[in-house]
């Protein structure tokens, strides 16, 4: 490669010769376009199913361009349901995930056993799949909004847990170590010395936390955790896409007015 594409000699104003350095982009260009290739084989994908389908795709999108403003009242409730599973899971999970944080954090609890334990514990917890654990949830709940706010709590304990336990590491010690040479125990030096330094981050990490939950609420219908998703679900099987329309449009500005509010206070934190 390095004999095909011999690298460009250029001549400095005080006469010197520099060669250009080697550039691997069109190597790793080729990587990508091979892999591009086997993977276009390996999914089957085709073109011509694409544009012979194309025109059901644009139905389908005219008819969820054009809500069925009747439907919206009874969107209303389940879009509450949602906002309700995604507050009450998010602020439970980012409650409970402070102290489990602390015991994951090295510089905090010594043993090296409980720290992998917890941290274990977070990574097992994000590697779940949210619907997986909703799904998991109907079958000890039953169907409704219980399932998804379990799904949703896990989910967030997991989520703010590795972050906060990852922010916890990297802080100053010094008021925390001052604090137990005068006789504080660690949990409450802990509270007083570390918790004001990461609050900002830790309000912040569970505002944004809460913002995806919304989102992800609204799906977790489809395995009968309650919610907007139920009512997609529903329409998507009768193909009536007008009032799935009407569905993703209270949920864009409902998703729309909880970021707007959760920006504004991220901004005044940071």
């Amino acid at each position: 490669m390095g004999k095909l594409f011999k690298p460009r000699s250029l001549t400095l104003s005080n006469g010197k010769v520099v060669e250009e350095e080697k550039s691997n982009s069109l190597l790793i260009s080729l990587i990508l376009l091979i892999f591009l290739i086997i993977s276009l084989r390996v999914t089957g994908f085709n073109t011509s199913i694409l544009a012979r389908n194309g025109r059901n795709l644009m139905a389908i999108l005219k008819e969820l361009f054009n809500p069925e403003r009747e439907y919206l009242p009874k969107v209303i409730g389940p879009t509450f349901d949602t906002i309700k599973m995604s507050l009450f899971g998010s602020f439970l999970g980012a409650l409970i995930a402070l102290p489990f944080a602390f015991l994951a954090s090295s510089n905090m609890i010594t043993s090296k056993i409980i720290n992998w334990i917890f941290k274990f514990l977070f990574t097992l917890f994000r590697t779940l799949p949210t619907l997986v654990i909703a799904l998991i949830a109907t079958y000890v709940f039953g169907l409704g909004t219980l399932a998804g706010t379990v799904a949703i709590f896990i989910f967030s304990f997991a989520y703010v847990g590795k972050i906060m336990y990852e922010e916890i590491e990297t802080q100053n010690l010094g008021a925390y170590e001052a604090m137990i040479s005068m006789g504080y125990s660690k949990p409450m030096a802990f509270l007083k010395g570390i918790i004001p330094s990461i609050m900002a981050t830790y309000i912040s990490t569970s505002l944004f936390n809460f913002e995806g939950n919304v989102r992800y609420a609204s799906i977790l219908g489809y395995v009968g955790a309650g919610g907007l998703g139920l009512l997609i679900n529903e329409n998507i099987g009768w193909r009536d896409y007008n009032r799935v329309g009407t569905i993703l449009f209270a949920l864009v500005i409902t998703v729309f007015i909880i970021e707007l509010i959760s920006r504004t206070i991220r901004k005044k934190l940071s």
